[in-house]
């Protein structure tokens, strides 16, 4: 068998492109083995308003970079390359832009086949690389452990339950945060994927607990087997969720 023969057996045995973007849910697929995927975000924006304060936050190129180790396990990158904050309190205006902290994550599914409940696991680390301004500069991390159920022949359900381990507001000392999701998607047409999802978050700083909670909707097209297109809308249910945040991005596997 020749060398081109054999690459497209290959490439025709993978499945079909699975990425964790767009929505907050992240899936417990993996990246085959030996391969890199790129999902990024075109861009994001959102919009923040607490009584006399009003937060816009811009984000270009958002990325993640995947690498295959197994069949049920992927080494994550991530990264923000332009940040662009604008802070309006009252008559005061701050405006700050730069590079996005950094995050690695290690994702490994725990169950087998390719049917029925499905589980991972995902440790991971943010690195305070971001510019000042826009970082809090401390290191952080976390786990989730996403499971995923089929409600039917079409439609599943995906839990995302999360604790992570934050820096205090006042720089000193560590406290936790409590993730939780329900994402529901499925199929409007060939090709094209709808999602819809509750997100909350309780961050229990000792400064004083803040909640988090958003309903979102998001849609992924699929160009072709290694290439899918997606955009979304996230809508704000408490007064320290962002009002609105938009976005679209893009999902390529080599």
């Amino acid at each position: 068998m020749s060398a081109g023969i054999a690459l497209l057996a290959v490439a025709a045995s993978l499945p079909p492109i699975c990425a964790d973007r767009p929505a907050k849910a992240t899936g417990t697929c993996t990246v085959p083995a030996g391969r890199l995927q790129v999902e990024a975000g075109v861009a994001d924006w959102s919009l923040t308003r607490i009584q006399k304060t009003r937060t816009e936050l811009i984000t270009l190129g958002s990325t993640v970079v995947k690498l295959g180790l197994s069949n049920h396990s992927d080494l994550q990158v991530g990264f923000t390359p332009y940040t662009k904050l604008k802070l309006s309190v009252a008559a005061s205006r701050t405006r700050a832009s730069g590079f996005g902290d950094l995050t690695v994550r290690y994702k490994h599914r725990l169950t087998t086949g390719d049917t029925g409940t499905q589980v991972g696991v995902i440790p991971f680390l943010k690195l305070p690389t971001a510019a000042r301004a826009i970082g809090n500069g401390k290191l952080e991390g976390g786990v989730s452990v996403p499971v995923s159920i089929p409600a039917s022949r079409t439609l599943s359900v995906t839990f995302g339950p999360e604790v992570d381990v934050l820096a205090d507001a006042d720089g000193h000392g560590r406290h936790f945060a409590v993730v939780n999701l329900v994402n529901v998607a499925g199929p409007l047409a060939p090709r094209l994927t709808l999602a819809g999802e509750l997100w909350t978050n309780v961050n229990l700083d000792p400064s004083g607990t803040m909640k988090q909670a958003s309903v979102d909707a998001a849609l992924a097209y699929a160009v072709s087997d290694s290439v899918q297109t997606d955009t979304g809308a996230n809508i704000g249910l408490t007064r320290d969720t962002p009002d609105v945040e938009l976005y679209g991005g893009l999902s390529l596997r080599f």
